[in-house]
């Protein structure tokens, strides 16, 4: 349905944008360079880099799974309006549409910046997954080095883009880049001396933050947190889960915890959040402080020591 749909949507919402200056452009006194992001990762860093200069508006609502998202007509005109629309191609088809006919000149692709992993390399162990053969894994964002290069090309381009706050985008940038190193160090201390490197989720997220600091992510699911897992599936995870001493079965925030509490119960072991940041929950906070929530839960999980 969606596919049929999209394309009026979109002849709609150009229409709806109608005439005037440069989209996203102010147009006045007091008005702001306009920002649309694909999700809540893209938003902080928009925000942050943006500053009092831009108003960003997120296609993704808070407490809403981003995967799968469509696009309101009103969502598409926001896409058609903005003086750039920030996204990571491949992980939303409905936003990837938006983009390529509405503001593909005006866009930043944050997978184009550092290379991503493939699907197949999110389990170390190489177990199969149905719904993530192919493709590439798109959370880039759980590891603070990678996020910290995203953020400093998303400056270059917002200076591009609106060359007249230029310097303040780059000082803003400095000063993020600053605040991810930062989390990088805590992450690489907390983690470097833990009784268990296995990290079981429940679907396969973390594969960046894993291998930046030497982890072996074992996932119940597979890149998609809707997918069911086989019997099978659920079969080898618990048993790895027995064989190196699991005690702590990570679920996330957004889908429903009963895969990872069935594990768990059968290898006698308890549940933790680990937040995989697509977006927001009630629980407040910003990216910082729900990954620094997330390394405390890994160093409790894992039987970390400094």
């Amino acid at each position: 349905m969606r596919r049929r749909l999209l394309p009026a949507l979109l002849v709609l919402a150009a229409a709806l944008a109608g005439c005037g200056d440069r989209a996203g452009q102010p147009g006045g006194a007091g008005e702001k360079f306009a920002i649309v992001t694909a999700f809540y990762p893209l938003q902080f860093l928009s925000e942050r880099i943006g500053g009092d200069v831009v108003s960003v508006t997120n296609l993704t609502k808070p407490g809403a799974e981003p995967h799968d998202i469509e696009l309101t007509p009103r969502q598409v005109g926001d896409v058609a309006d903005a003086g750039l629309a920030v996204y990571l191609k491949g992980f939303q088809p409905a936003v990837d549409e938006a983009v390529a006919l509405e503001a593909k000149d005006r866009s930043f692709d944050a997978a184009s910046v550092v290379p991503l992993l493939h699907a197949d390399e999110a389990d170390e162990h190489g177990h199969e997954h149905e719904e993530a053969a192919g493709g590439e894994d798109p959370h880039v964002w759980l590891d603070p080095v990678r996020l910290a290069t995203i953020a400093d090309k998303l400056a270059e381009r917002l200076a591009q883009a609106d060359p007249e706050h230029a310097a303040g985008y780059t000082e803003r940038a400095k000063a993020l880049h600053a605040d991810l190193d930062a989390l990088n160090t805590a992450f690489a201390d907390g983690l470097e001396t833990c009784e268990r490197r296995e990290l079981v989720t429940s679907h396969t997220a973390f594969a960046y933050l894993a291998e930046r600091y030497d982890l072996h992510q074992v996932g119940i699911t597979g890149i998609s947190p809707e997918a069911e897992p086989s019997p099978q599936r659920l079969a080898a995870v618990a048993e790895e889960a027995r064989d190196t001493g699991t005690t702590t079965i990570f679920f996330e925030t957004l889908v429903s915890p009963a895969v990872a509490e069935t594990i768990a119960r059968e290898v006698g072991a308890r549940t933790a959040v680990l937040d995989p940041l697509e977006g927001l929950t009630d629980r407040g906070g910003d990216y910082l402080s729900v990954m620094r929530s997330n390394l405390t839960a890994l160093t409790t999980g894992l039987g970390c020591t400094r």
